[in-house]
C-alpha cells in the first residue's frame, strides 16, 4: 500500500485527504499537504495528525523558526538511536515503543525501529481510541494479532 493511501485509511478520521507527502524525518513524522493546500503534521511518535500551514507561504515561514526545527529534526534523540540501533534502512524510522502521548519515554530503552506503514497505521489507530479522554487518563494498553 502506498503512504498516501495508508494516510488516508489510518487517519482520514481527523478530516485529511493527503495528496503528498513533502516532507519526513527520522521518527516517521510526515509533512502532508491536503487537497486544500493546507499542510498537515502527522507525528508517529506523539500519535497526533494536525494543520500545522494553512498554506505553502506560512509552511516555509514554519521552516525558518528555530524551535520547530528542533522537535523536526530531533537530531540528539536520532543520534542516539543510530549509535545505540544503527543506521535506518530502506523504508525504516526510528519509533517509541510506547508513544509519548501514552506514557512512553523519549529514551533509548523506548525506541526501536519499524516500517514508516506500520507507524503510520499504529499511531491512528492509538489516536482514534484515545481521542475523547482527557489528559492523564488511564489506558489499558492491548496488543493483538
Amino acid at each position: 500500500m502506498n503512504i498516501i493511501q495508508e494516510i488516508k485509511e489510518s487517519w482520514g478520521w481527523v478530516g485529511i485527504d493527503p495528496v503528498e507527502v513533502v516532507g519526513e524525518n527520522d521518527f516517521g513524522n510526515l509533512m502532508i499537504k491536503d487537497s486544500t493546500g493546507c499542510y498537515w503534521r502527522l507525528c508517529p511518535e506523539d500519535v497526533y495528525c494536525e494543520i500545522v500551514a494553512t498554506n505553502r507561504e506560512e509552511l516555509d515561514s514554519l521552516s525558518t523558526d528555530q524551535e520547530f526545527l528542533e522537535d523536526w529534526y530531533m537530531q540528539a534523540l536520532v543520534e542516539q538511536a543510530s549509535e545505540h540501533i544503527g543506521a535506518l534502512t530502506e523504508g525504516q524510522k526510528y519509533c517509541l515503543v510506547i508513544p509519548g502521548a501514552i506514557g512512553g519515554e523519549y529514551a533509548i530503552s523506548n525506541i526501536k525501529t519499524a516500517p514508516l506503514h506500520e507507524l503510520i497505521r499504529f499511531s491512528g489507530h492509538v489516536a482514534k481510541q484515545i481521542k475523547d479522554l482527557p489528559d492523564g487518563a488511564q489506558i489499558q494498553l492491548r496488543v493483538t494479532d
